[in-house]
Formats: structure tokens, C-alpha cells, sequence
């Protein structure tokens, strides 16, 4: 399987140049549209029933039909930090991947427990259904990085059914409907944020990444990308302080996980400390690397994020400070 995760002769090059080609693409899923029915799972942790009721309203409006895995609102018997138990929140991702009614399979939200189900998910059978689209951040992460493994996926990092951005945020919403529905209006992600260069230049891949915590944390396990050679890495986090995150990126520095990526586009940090601190931890850990990074790019876990697709071809524009898909996200 080609993408991201596979050596090409995507490289970084300077600003006014023509984007170099990189590796092939993900398959990306059909569009929605109205009246599609959305599988809404829970993989991760416990949610909130008021939170996802008012989120599926929302679905409601847009003229999709959400349904609610089985389990979702069933507490795990002894772990707090969890949706249900492990076979549940497996049984439920299942039921709504191979169930050719459901367009889509969404989140509800985040938490700890998605790395718990990777090794017991059916990967045949998640095979043999056709592509469709996935959404969800933060502990989704893992599945994302399984599904573009797995399944050769491109999928949407964005907000969650019962999360805050979501549920109170009008731009989250009107840009994460406008990517499920006319994803060729929000190809570019960028205008209108406090984005700031860190290292300039422009870089051409495939996207690929999310929450830096669990891309640490998969290092080492059968579900992990090999490399992110190639590749566009977004990387976000949240309630890490400044020494963790730079923990973290020297995890995947001294891994060689990083060898070779194109460029880093860098989103929130949210609680992670003060934001020049941060930002000096981002810029003395990556710039050695000799790639274009962009920072504050606004996806992740802000109060306000825009959904970016993972596994399409993009610019990253450190100059203009811009992220810049080829095509949209999903068919």
C-alpha cells in the first residue's frame, strides 16, 4: 500500500515553487448527503447523554439520520475512564462499518480507550465493507492511523457528536458540514487563524497524523505507521505542559519516525502551558529538521477547530502560512 507512511520523492521546496509529487493518496469515501443514515460509536470514553443528545440534533438539522451504537450509553461495570466494555465498543464499531446503510461512522467523542480495541477489531471483515467516512480526534487518533493501514482510508479529523466545539461553536459546525457535504468549498485551511511560521518554505504530501500524545504512544505496536516520510504531519495536544511535549517529540525523533517528512502543520495546545514556552519546545524540537512548519493552525482541541482531512495530497505554505488540499476530502 502506498501513502504517507512510504518513502516517495515528496520533499520540502521553497516558497514560489511548484509542489514536488509525493506518494499516492488514500481512498477517499463518498461524500453525504441528504437523508444519509451516520453510525455514531463510541470507542473511547464514557458519554455524556444530554451532550449526545443535543449533538445528534444537530445531525438532525443538517438532514442526516443519526444511529446510536448499542452500547454507547452503557458505563463500563468497573472503569470509569471507558464508554463500555472492550467487546462492546469493538461490537458497535463493527456493526456500524459493515452496515451498508450507515454513509458514515462518527465519534461522539474522545477520551481514553480507542488503542484498547485496535488489536480485537475483525480487520477482514472491517475490509470487505465499502469505503466510507470517519470521523472523530484527539484518542481517535489510533484508528485513524489503523484505518490508513488497515484499510488504505483517507478519513476527517474533526469535532465530535458530544463535544464542546461542536455542541458551541458555529464555525466547527458549518465547517465540518460543509467538508461532509461540499468538501471542495473548505479545501483550504489557514485564512482567518492567528497561524504563524516557524520554519518557511512549501512542502507537498499526504496528510496524515493528529493528537501527538497517542502517535507516541503507538510507536512499537502493530497498528503503528511505519514513518511519516512523505507526509504533511499535523500534530496537535491537549493538557501537556511544555518538558511532556517535548518528551513526546524527542519519542518520535529518536524512533527515526520523523526522518524524511515533508512538513509539519501544527494546531492547538490547549492547556499545555504558556504559549510562547510552547511554541519555543515546537520550534527548538522541529526546526532541526529542516522542513517547513507552521504553527496555531486552529484544529484540534480549541474552542473553535475546522476539520482536516488525513491521507489527501496538500501544500503546506509556511509562508503563506496555509494548509492547501489538491482535492477535497471525500469524493
Amino acid at each position: 500500500m502506498t501513502g504517507p507512511g512510504v518513502r516517495g520523492d515528496t520533499k520540502a521546496t521553497s516558497a514560489g515553487d511548484a509542489p514536488a509529487t509525493g506518494p499516492r493518496a488514500l481512498t477517499r469515501p463518498p461524500r453525504l448527503k441528504q437523508g444519509d443514515r451516520v453510525g455514531i460509536v463510541a470507542p473511547s470514553g464514557p458519554v455524556p447523554p444530554e451532550r449526545l443528545a443535543a449533538g445528534l440534533d444537530v445531525l438532525r438539522e443538517w438532514g442526516l439520520e443519526p444511529v446510536v451504537g448499542r452500547h454507547v450509553l452503557n458505563p463500563h461495570p468497573g472503569l470509569r475512564h471507558l464508554a463500555s466494555v472492550d467487546e462492546h465498543r469493538v461490537s458497535d464499531f463493527q456493526a456500524a462499518w459493515c452496515d451498508p446503510s450507515l454513509a458514515a461512522v462518527v465519534a461522539a467523542r474522545g477520551g481514553y480507550g480507542s488503542q484498547r480495541v485496535l488489536d480485537l477489531l475483525d480487520w477482514e471483515l472491517l475490509r470487505g465493507a465499502a469505503p466510507k467516512v470517519f470521523v472523530g480526534y484527539s484518542d481517535l487518533t489510533v484508528l485513524h492511523e489503523a484505518l490508513a493501514q488497515q484499510l488504505g482510508l483517507a478519513t476527517l479529523h474533526g469535532p465530535m457528536t458530544a463535544t464542546a466545539s461542536f455542541l458551541e461553536d458555529v464555525a466547527t459546525r458549518e465547517h465540518l458540514r460543509q467538508t461532509l457535504f461540499t468538501p471542495e468549498k473548505v479545501r483550504e485551511i489557514g485564512l482567518g487563524t492567528a497561524a504563524r511560521t516557524l520554519v518557511p518554505g512549501r512542502a507537498h504530501g499526504i496528510t496524515l497524523g493528529g493528537n501527538l500524545s497517542l502517535l507516541a504512544a503507538e510507536r512499537g505496536t502493530r497498528h503503528a505507521r511505519p514513518s511519516a516520510a512523505g507526509g504533511i504531519l499535523l500534530l496537535e495536544d491537549i493538557d501537556q505542559p511544555p518538558y511532556s511535549l517535548d518528551r513526546l517529540l524527542t519519542q518520535l525523533l529518536r524512533s527515526g519516525w520523523l526522518e524524511g517528512v515533508a512538513g509539519i502543520a501544527l494546531g492547538s495546545w490547549t492547556d499545555c502551558g504558556d504559549h510562547e514556552e510552547v511554541s519555543d519546545v515546537l520550534r527548538e524540537r522541529l526546526a532541526p529538521l529542516g522542513v517547513p512548519v507552521v504553527e496555531e493552525l486552529g484544529f484540534g482541541h480549541g474552542s473553535s477547530t475546522p476539520t482536516v482531512p488525513l491521507g489527501v495530497p496538500a501544500v503546506l505554505d509556511a509562508d503563506a502560512r496555509t494548509l492547501t488540499y489538491d482535492e477535497p476530502g471525500l469524493l
